[in-house]
């Protein structure tokens, strides 16, 4: 084998772990793959969390619509946040501690630390933003890597697939 098989073996090879920090790549979602994955900044002072009719049914958005995720890693426990740097710019959580709005549990909304910042959390699970989720009602992060997904009113995981038309590519970055 040639020093420059091997060398492009060990690349692949530590890509394929950079891939795996936020889901195993095994894509539960299909889809068109886009090339951009330009990094997203946490979005600030979401103000209110309310519940919205989308394409999966009643989900959990923030006051302007987004679709708000949860990453199954994390489990429902506090301060149990386990997307890393990488993760976090395809999927930049919801700072700050929102109101309740329109269908959602004020009971069930709190915070949790994220590196000296606030995340707000919502049945115990960190609530983050997908990225490529530009308008009101997109869902195209759902089921990445069968580990993001939307939540109802009760801060349950909807596992059920989108349309094929409606979700991204399979990978969580």
């Amino acid at each position: 084998m040639s020093r420059s098989t091997v060398a492009t073996v060990a690349l692949v090879f530590a890509a394929s772990l950079g891939l795996a920090a936020c889901g195993d790549g095994s894509a539960g979602a299909t889809g068109t793959s886009g090339s951009s994955t330009q990094a997203a900044s946490a979005v600030k002072d979401p103000s209110t969390v309310k519940i919205a009719d989308s394409s999966l049914g009643k989900i959990l958005v923030d006051g302007k619509g987004r679709t708000l995720y949860l990453f199954t890693a994390d489990g429902k426990n506090m301060n149990s946040m386990k997307c890393d740097a990488q993760c976090l710019k395809l999927w930049p959580p919801m700072e700050g501690k929102p109101k309740a709005g329109a269908g959602a549990d004020a009971k069930l909304i709190n915070t949790t630390d994220l590196a000296g910042k606030t995340q707000a959390t919502y049945a115990g699970h960190p609530l983050y933003y997908y990225a490529p989720d530009k308008a009101a009602g997109d869902v195209k992060g759902q089921g990445i890597d069968k580990v993001w997904y939307v939540m109802d009113a009760h801060g349950k995981a909807i596992t059920k697939a989108v349309p094929a038309a409606k979700n991204d590519s399979g990978y969580g970055y």
